[in-house]
């Protein structure tokens, strides 16, 4: 690396920030900072291993699997546990990885409830516009065949998806976004069924709430630094002194930007 000096110094940029939130959360609370990740890797394992017992294929079916064709209430249910479900037909050994790198990078960067909430909105996201699409048709733009509200729709890899997206928006990785992104679009253009366009719909859930967050910080940032400077206003107001009893001028307000506080809002 150190022959490629413009290499690693975009490797740094990239991954540096990622790289540094994953080295302070261990050193922080150690394999603790894991909890969510062991829990949901040891929840989909066994939620395998029963739905492929003659006697546990039912029960998971009843608690996990969400289908378009279902009522919505029924679906919001099984949502939460859908996510832990994994799809019969791929590797369980797949999903077990996924959400081993992506929860635990998402859990150490994010927090515990925070990646709950992203992963959840994912899934949710990929659920309701299964039904949209349906609604819509195969001939609408977006639109799905009738035939998809019968596909079983479980797995985590919605929320891994948006995951992914989100950690690297907060975190400044910018072009491994996007190769996220638009490995996604590939999946959708070289075999476009339900599962891809899912991954898309979490993908621009996902988007809408990074941007309304740096929408937000942007708001913050204008209003504190309006603030100062209406601080500023009042100093010269005063003559220069800063206030009316004679005493030097203070200038606290000059170092109240720093970086730290520029991205608070994160």
């Amino acid at each position: 690396m150190s022959r490629f000096p413009a290499l690693r110094r975009a490797a740094v940029r990239e991954w540096g920030p990622l790289v540094a939130a994953v080295r302070r959360g261990l050193t922080g609370r150690g394999v603790r900072a894991l909890a969510l990740t062991a829990g949901a890797v040891a929840l989909t394992a066994t939620v395998q291993l029963t739905q492929n017992q003659a006697w546990g294929y039912r029960p998971v079916q009843n608690l996990g699997a969400v289908r378009a064709e279902d009522p919505l209430w029924r679906a919001l249910l099984r949502t939460p546990l859908s996510l832990f479900v994994p799809a019969l037909d791929l590797p369980v050994w797949g999903a077990l990885a996924q959400i081993l790198l992506v929860f635990g990078l998402a859990e150490l960067c994010l927090g515990r409830w925070r990646t709950l909430a992203v992963a959840y909105l994912a899934t949710l996201a990929g659920t309701l516009y299964a039904r949209i699409g349906i609604a819509l048709g195969p001939e609408a733009f977006l639109g799905l065949p009738a035939s998809d509200a019968q596909v079983v729709d479980t797995g985590p890899s919605a929320a891994v998806v948006g995951l992914a997206v989100y950690v690297c928006h907060q975190r400044r990785a910018r072009f491994t976004g996007a190769l996220v992104v638009l490995a996604m679009v590939v999946e959708v253009l070289v075999k476009d069924n339900l599962a891809g366009r899912e991954h898309l719909a979490a993908i621009a859930a996902v988007l809408v709430v990074c941007g309304v967050r740096e929408w937000l910080g942007r708001r913050r940032g204008a209003r504190d630094l309006g603030s100062d400077g209406s601080g500023a206003l009042q100093d010269l107001g005063d003559g220069g002194s800063g206030t009316r009893s004679g005493a030097p001028p203070m200038r606290s307000w000059n170092f109240r930007r720093g970086p730290a506080q520029r991205t608070s809002w994160w």
